[in-house]
């Protein structure tokens, strides 16, 4: 993974089918980047619903959650739709994981993102990071835990 001082390689991906976003797009907010293996997979499902549960808790940050998998713009719209999700799903799909690469989060052998998280701060350098094992549901606290020590060390 990318180690924390780092600045975060700048993307842009499919948000919806025909609206895509940027990273730098979102310079001034803290970014909840979340990298996940698969649309439609139980542990998945379950670890964006905690996402989309805390959002309350992240606007308080000023951070913003953005998921990205290898899966395709028209998978992301029905699997969000079917959650309701509000956050953006972005479609890591052609070049498949190009950007999951550019994070080290990308799983070769099985064509898949790691499930690992990055948070970066307002100015686009990465703070803290988290890979999880993939069938393992990493929940919020690590996030919550490293937002606040960036606010108190921002103190």
């Amino acid at each position: 993974m990318l180690n924390p001082g780092t600045v975060a390689p700048d993307f842009e991906l499919y948000a919806t089918p025909d609206q895509k976003l940027k990273l730098s797009e979102l310079k001034g907010k803290k970014v909840v980047l979340v990298f996940y293996p698969a649309d439609w997979s139980p542990v998945c499902s379950d670890e964006l619903t905690i996402y989309n549960e805390a959002a309350k808790l992240f606007e308080k940050y000023n951070a913003q959650v953005v998921g990205i998998s290898v899966d395709s713009k028209w998978s992301h719209t029905a699997f969000s739709e079917q959650h309701h999700y509000h956050f953006p799903l972005l479609a890591d799909f052609e070049p498949k994981g190009k950007v999951a690469r550019l994070y080290e989060s990308y799983d070769e052998e099985n064509g898949l993102c790691k499930r690992s998280i990055y948070l970066i701060d307002e100015e686009g350098k990465i703070v803290w990071n988290y890979l999880s094992p993939v069938g393992v549901n990493p929940g919020v606290d690590g996030v919550l835990d490293a937002l606040d020590q960036l606010k108190n060390d921002k103190k």
